[in-house]
């Protein structure tokens, strides 16, 4: 048996401002903006070099889903972005005025920090160790 996790849907407000912020301020490849009908896009990004699972950007479509934009898991961090080195992508958030909410620390499991997309989304940023 073989199964991959191939997207994670993340609810956002505005199609063209995420694909904005993720693929300037995150350096993320946009892989797909199909429109499905006047309201509806499959937006799909990656960061460089991904080969895996991408992130679909999904409009919210109702205000309960709206409710949701940026809260998606009650604070908790969200999305988890390995990279092969920290002190250069950490300087990119900085000088990109990505939110950095905690910095840098050593762990058993790497160098990590916690920055927050434009909708406060927390995000580790780790390089495995």
């Amino acid at each position: 048996m073989k199964q991959e996790l191939v997207h994670v849907s993340l609810v956002v407000d505005d199609y063209d401002k995420a694909i904005k912020f993720y693929t300037e301020k995150l350096s993320f490849r946009l892989l797909e903006d199909t429109k499905l009908s006047e309201t509806k896009r499959w937006v799909r990004v990656a960061p460089p070099g991904s080969v895996g699972c991408s992130i679909l950007l999904a409009k919210a479509s109702s205000e309960e889903q709206l409710s949701r934009v940026g809260n998606q898991t009650g604070g908790r961090v969200f999305l988890f972005l390995h990279t092969d080195d920290f002190y250069r992508d950490y300087e990119s958030l900085k000088q990109n005025n990505v939110v950095i909410v905690r910095g840098p620390s050593v762990e058993t499991y790497g160098i990590v920090a916690v920055f927050s997309d434009l909708y406060g989304n927390l995000w580790d940023l780790i390089q495995p160790g």
